[in-house]
């Protein structure tokens, strides 16, 4: 997959439209309708996003994503498209939905397919939408496909659903909306290294701050390291029973006894299995580390 930060010339495209963050399940369906239809069609596939979210622009403020824009262009990539366009919203924000279908998808991409989410709208004010979209198809020649919801547990799949499940600690049905576990990357750094001396080493992480705030917890996770995959329990908190300063995920990796300091670990959540507690002593905190390392 190729990467483009600027609008450029790529005619017969199979375009899919939206934001995609989190690439959850219904973002899945849109991208792999476009992918579809390019490799039945033998004409390339794209995607049209943005770098950074509108709410950027329209607030001052971004949100908290679900994935970094590492793993955004991973997974969308996984799924087979030949062209990404991370384009700069700021640019196209005053853009009627009109001029932007005309100036920038037609005449850019010439697009013999485009395929968007079944609430996906744009252009100034949010004037184009499904309805718009579907009404141009014969003008403009091109094949129209709104997808229709994915739903999990007859709960449509959303964005906005899946920050509210993580916010919440609701890992398991956050991962089944996502199709695949909330993930994060970093390098691993030294703390206070206490947990050497209770017998449970740790890799500590600074959580990326763009993503969705997680609630201070026990989590079971997955980590990744050197193409081998390990089992693992998390801290995510202030380690109050220790006097931890600033906000640390600290990782116990089961059957690792390595020094990796400054290597990059990535770390998969499955679930979360308790609430942050401040313990009256080391020995009390060791107790419940053995017990939670039960419930992973």
């Amino acid at each position: 997959m190729r990467i483009l930060h600027e609008l450029t010339e790529k005619p017969n495209l199979s375009l899919a439209l939206g934001y995609f963050d989190g690439v959850h399940l219904g973002h899945q369906a849109v991208i792999k309708s476009a992918v579809d239809f390019a490799r039945q069609n033998g004409t390339p596939s794209a995607v049209i996003t943005f770098k950074d979210h509108p709410c950027c622009y329209f607030w001052g403020v971004c949100p908290k994503y679900i994935l970094t824009r590492e793993y955004r262009e991973k997974y969308i990539s996984a799924l087979g498209i030949d062209y990404l366009f991370e384009l700069d919203f700021e640019k196209l924000a005053d853009l009627t939905a009109d001029e932007y279908l005309e100036k920038i998808l037609i005449k850019y991409f010439k697009p013999k397919s485009i395929s968007t989410g079944f609430n996906h709208n744009f252009g100034h004010n949010k004037t184009g939408n499904v309805e718009f979209l579907k009404h141009n198809a014969s003008i403009y020649g091109y094949e129209y496909f709104a997808l229709p919801p994915e739903r999990y547990n007859g709960e449509v799949i959303s964005s906005t659903k899946i920050r509210t499940l993580l916010s919440d600690g609701k890992i398991e049905t956050a991962n089944s909306m996502l199709g695949r576990n909330f993930i994060i990357k970093g390098e691993v750094i030294k703390g206070q290294q206490l947990g050497r001396t209770i017998g449970f080493r740790t890799a500590n992480l600074r959580y990326p701050a763009e993503l969705i705030d997680i609630p201070f917890g026990v989590y079971s996770v997955n980590v990744n390291y050197n193409n081998t995959k390990f089992r693992g329990i998390a801290n995510f908190g202030v380690r109050p029973t220790v006097n931890g300063k600033g906000t640390l995920l600290e990782v116990h990796i089961l059957d690792f006894d390595r020094d990796i300091y400054g290597e990059v670990l990535e770390v998969e959540f499955i679930k979360m299995i308790r609430r942050e507690h401040k313990f009256n002593s080391l020995a009390e905190l060791k107790f419940q580390i053995k017990s939670d390392i039960q419930n992973i």
